[in-house]
């Protein structure tokens, strides 16, 4: 089957057997897969994100850069068919999606960048009829910004501050309003990422070159010392530091949901005298990507406008240069079994 592998930083179109599913496995059609920031990090900085993964003491990410690695881990999928002695708890030609919970970064299992994968048997759920194959692969993006708003343990109104308005960022805003935020301020250099912000539900939307966020949020009647919730979306070098420096002086707390692959640095005492509240957060529980699920079918989360452009597999590469530009793209829909250009 035709797939795109990354091997010592380039991607390449690549043939590789089928996968057979085994016991307790199904063997799924990629019918659509959203390009993850994080993707566009990892050919960058895979190396240095496994280190930092094996740092942790938890080595979740430990893939042999040499090999290939077929990323892909936002998906709709069609059941093709089950391992042996597996349960159908769906039927074949079903539309499913799921936790990620085989490929993505591994040598072994391909993910989303293929014609076919397998998936845990027991982990795939029904796609809606009323819900687009495209719109299904945006569950795992809005799986991981609903598990931020909660680590950011709302009580009712307090005002939000996300920095960055990438598929993360504007992830995060469109579950704020539903979590129980009052005022949400959302901030991104790119004019298209602003104007996305507004669209997916914040309320003022700044470019941090003219107005920073927090005085942004200080104009609308914010005060020192009262709870808010910063997001720091960005997930680069510098930007926890920065995300520090700009909190109040008491009653910050701090998400950080973007994924950071490289070393980083922070003053302790910036938080210290702040008496910040630093939370790292890490994709989503099964539960609440069945609730992103449940809130795109119910219509309480929204993520058609991000989805910008579709490609097939041949226009995997081009789309990962076109995401660097965020004024002409937001999230990219790869086809594998369609033709497609952005």
């Amino acid at each position: 089957m035709r797939a795109v592998a990354a091997r010592s930083g380039q991607l390449r179109m690549v043939e590789i057997a089928r996968p057979e599913p085994a016991e307790g496995e199904v063997l799924v059609k990629n019918l659509a897969c959203g390009i993850c920031g994080s993707d566009l990090h990892f050919m960058l900085y895979g190396e240095e994100m496994m280190r930092g993964s094996s740092q942790s003491g938890n080595a979740q990410f430990a893939p042999d850069f040499s090999r290939d690695i077929v990323m892909g881990h936002e998906f709709c999928c069609e059941i093709v068919g089950y391992g042996p002695n597996t349960p159908e708890r769906l039927p074949v030609g079903s539309r499913i999606t799921s936790v990620p919970s085989k490929g993505g970064y591994s040598n072994v299992y391909p993910g989303g960048y293929s014609e076919y994968m397998v998936l845990d048997a027991g982990m795939v759920l029904p796609v809606p009829d009323h819900v687009s194959t495209e719109e299904a692969a945006t569950t795992e993006p809005m799986a991981v910004g609903l598990h931020a708003v909660r680590a950011g343990q709302f009580t009712g109104g307090e005002p939000a501050v996300v920095y960055g308005c990438g598929p993360v960022g504007l992830a995060t805003i469109a579950s704020l309003r539903n979590e129980g935020a009052g005022t949400i301020i959302a901030s991104d250099f790119s004019s298209r990422r602003r104007e996305l912000a507004g669209i997916m539900g914040a309320d003022i939307v700044v470019d941090p070159r003219e107005t920073p966020p927090m005085e942004a949020l200080r104009g609308q009647g914010y005060q020192d010392g009262s709870d808010v919730v910063m997001f720091d979306a960005i997930g680069v070098r510098g930007t926890i530091a920065m995300t520090m420096r700009e909190a109040p002086q008491r009653g910050g707390r701090i998400v950080v949901v973007g994924v950071c692959m490289q070393d980083d640095t922070i003053t302790p005492m910036a938080g210290i005298e702040k008496e910040l509240a630093l939370k790292f957060v890490l994709g989503y529980t099964p539960d609440e990507f069945a609730e992103a699920l449940d809130g795109i079918a119910g219509g309480a989360i929204d993520p058609k406008p991000i989805i910008t452009g579709r490609v097939s597999l041949d226009g995997v590469e081009a789309a990962f240069q076109t995401l660097g530009q965020p004024e002409e793209h937001c999230k990219i829909i790869v086809t594998p079994h369609e033709k497609n250009a952005i």
